[in-house]
C-alpha cells in the first residue's frame, strides 16, 4: 500500500481537450489485465519528452528520440503515444528495434497517420523480445475506446509492480485563460533520476511553441522526476512527455513571458505530485522521505549528498525500522564526494536538532529522534554553511519486501 497516497478517483481526472485515450487488454505478461494505451493526439499538438541516459536505453527510447527529433526538422507532428506494459524491449538489439517500429506501423495503419508520428513506450521486463502480436491484436480494441476521460484507464494500463495508479489533474487561470492539466506517471522500482522505472505523461490544452515545450519539459522533470530516488538503479525505459494540445484559447511562444512561467509553475507542481506518487508507491515502502541539502556552494554538490543519503542502504534500513541510528546518515554525508568543512555541518531529522557543528547537539534525546523515525513521513535536513544553494530529493525507506518483490519479479 502507497505511503499516505489516496487512490486517485477516476471522476476528478479532467479530460484535456485534444487528446483522446484508449487501452487494451493485450496477455502480454498477464491475462485480464490492461497493458496496452493508446493516446491520440489531435492536429496542432506539440509533444516534447526527456529520456534516460540509460546507455542500454530501450529500443522504443531510441525511436522515440528519433521521431521527435524529425519533427524539429521539418517532419510530420506527432499524432499518437503507444504504450505497453509487461514487457520492456530493451536489450534486444536490432530486433527490438524492428519490433517496436512494427507496432508503430500497426498502430499508424489504425489512426490513418504516419508511423513516424508515433512515440512508442514499453515498460516491464528487460532482455525479452517484444510479444509483437500480442500488441498488435490489442490495438483495435484500444482505438476503439478511445476518449478523453479515459485518464484513470490510462493509468492502470502502464503499472508494472505498482501498488495502485498514479494521476492527477488541475485546473488553472492563466492570463484570462482557463488550462487544464492531466497526468499520470508509473513506477515502483529501479527508480533513479536521470531518469527515475518510471513514465509519465502530462498533457494540457494550451498551444504552445516546439522550442518553448522543449524547454518546459527539462525544467519540470528537473524539479521532478530527477529529484526521486528508490534504489539507486537507473532504468533503461524511463520517459516523461509534456503534452501540449493546443485545443485552449491560452498560447506561449516564449520562455521570456509571464504566461510561460505561470504555465510553468502548473506543470511544475503537478509532475512534482506525480514523482512523488512513485516514491510513495515504492517496492515494498512504509515512510516518504523528504532530504533537503541547504547553504551549499552549488545545487549540484546539495544534489550529491542529498542522493547520498537516500541511496545508503543503511540509512534507508534505518528508516525502515524506525532506528534512530542517526550517524549513518553524517557517514553518508561524508562519503559525498563533496569537499566540506565537517565541523560546519548540522543535521536536523523534522523538528529534531541531531546533530551540531559536526558533532552530536548536547541537547539531542534519543527518544526525540525515536519520535520522528516512527513517522510515515520524515524530513531530513542538511546545512553545509558554505553558500546559498539547495537541493531536495525524494526517496523512500528499504524494506524486507523490497527484496521479496524484486526477487519474484519474473516468476
Amino acid at each position: 500500500m502507497a505511503v499516505n497516497s489516496p487512490i486517485p478517483v477516476a471522476a476528478d481526472l479532467k479530460p484535456v481537450a485534444g487528446i483522446e485515450i484508449g487501452y487494451a487488454q493485450a496477455g502480454i505478461k498477464k491475462p485480464n489485465r490492461k497493458d496496452v494505451l493508446v493516446m491520440k493526439l489531435a492536429e496542432g499538438a506539440t509533444v516534447a519528452g526527456v529520456f534516460t541516459l540509460n546507455r542500454f536505453c530501450a529500443a522504443p527510447v531510441q525511436i522515440s528520440k528519433d521521431n521527435l527529433a524529425a519533427v524539429k526538422v521539418g517532419g510530420k507532428p506527432i499524432r499518437a503515444l503507444l504504450v505497453n506494459t509487461g514487457n520492456a524491449n530493451a536489450g534486444t538489439g536490432e530486433a527490438g528495434l524492428a519490433n517496436a517500429k512494427a507496432t508503430c506501423n500497426a498502430l499508424a495503419r489504425e489512426l490513418g497517420v504516419d508511423a513516424q508520428q508515433i512515440l512508442p513506450f514499453s515498460t516491464g521486463v528487460i532482455l525479452e523480445p517484444l510479444p509483437v502480436e500480442k500488441i498488435k491484436a490489442g490495438l483495435p480494441a484500444a482505438v476503439q475506446n478511445l476518449q478523453a476521460d479515459n485518464w484513470f484507464n490510462a493509468a492502470e494500463a502502464i503499472m508494472t509492480t505498482d501498488t495502485q495508479p498514479k494521476a492527477g489533474s488541475r485546473t488553472v487561470t492563466i492570463a484570462g485563460h482557463t488550462v487544464t492539466l492531466t497526468g499520470i506517471s508509473k513506477g515502483a522500482g529501479m527508480i533513479k533520476p536521470n531518469m527515475a522505472t518510471m513514465l509519465g505523461y502530462l498533457a494540457f490544452d494550451a498551444k504552445v511553441a516546439q522550442p518553448v515545450l522543449d524547454q518546459l519539459v527539462k525544467e519540470a522533470a528537473d524539479q521532478s522526476f530527477n529529484c526521486i530516488t528508490i534504489d539507486g538503479d537507473t532504468s533503461t525505459n524511463d520517459s516523461f512527455m509534456l503534452i501540449a494540445t493546443g485545443a485552449g484559447s491560452l498560447e506561449v511562444n516564449s520562455v521570456d513571458s509571464s504566461e510561460y512561467r505561470e504555465l510553468a509553475a502548473a506543470v511544475t507542481e503537478l509532475s512534482v505530485f506525480l514523482a512523488q506518487a512513485i516514491i510513495r508507491d515504492g517496492e515494498g515502502a512504509t515512510k516518504f522521505i523528504t532530504i533537503t541539502v541547504e547553504e551549499g556552494e552549488t545545487v549540484e554538490e546539495c544534489r550529491k549528498i542529498a542522493y547520498s543519503i537516500a541511496h545508503s542502504p543503511l540509512v534507508k534500513t534505518a528508516f525502515f525500522a524506525s532506528d534512530p541510528n542517526l550517524g549513518r546518515i553524517l557517514a553518508a554525508i561524508g562519503y559525498a564526494g563533496v569537499e566540506l568543512d565537517v565541523a560546519k555541518i548540522n543535521l536536523w531529522l523534522d523538528d529534531v536538532w541531531v546533530a551540531k557543528d559536526g558533532g552530536r547537539n548536547p541537547d539531542y534525546k534519543e527518544e526525540d529522534g525515536q519520535r520522528v523515525m516512527k513517522q510515515s513521513e520524515i524530513a531530513v535536513r542538511v546545512k553545509l554553511a558554505r553558500g546559498a544553494a539547495r537541493a531536495t530529493v525524494y526517496t523512500c525507506d528499504l524494506s524486507h519486501d523490497y527484496v521479496s518483490i524484486n526477487a519474484d519479479y519474473r516468476s
